[in-house]
């Protein structure tokens, strides 16, 4: 796959374009702890709790 050049200015001044970086990072921050079978903590009701590789919420194939 051949990435079309982007630009930096452009993609730091879109909100929307940001969001959609942080999100893809964190689904694959999720995705290799899950992988991996390292827990993660979450902020839950008040509180620190900690997920078991099998609860974390992402599929272990990357989206489309």
């Amino acid at each position: 796959m051949i990435e079309e050049p982007r630009d930096l200015d452009a993609i730091l001044s879109d909100p929307y374009m940001i969001e959609k970086a942080l999100r893809q990072a964190e689904e694959d921050a999720l995705r290799l702890h899950k992988r991996a079978g390292n827990p993660i903590a979450i902020w839950r009701d008040g509180q620190v709790v900690w997920l078991a590789p099998e609860e974390i919420p992402v599929s272990l194939e990357p989206a489309p």
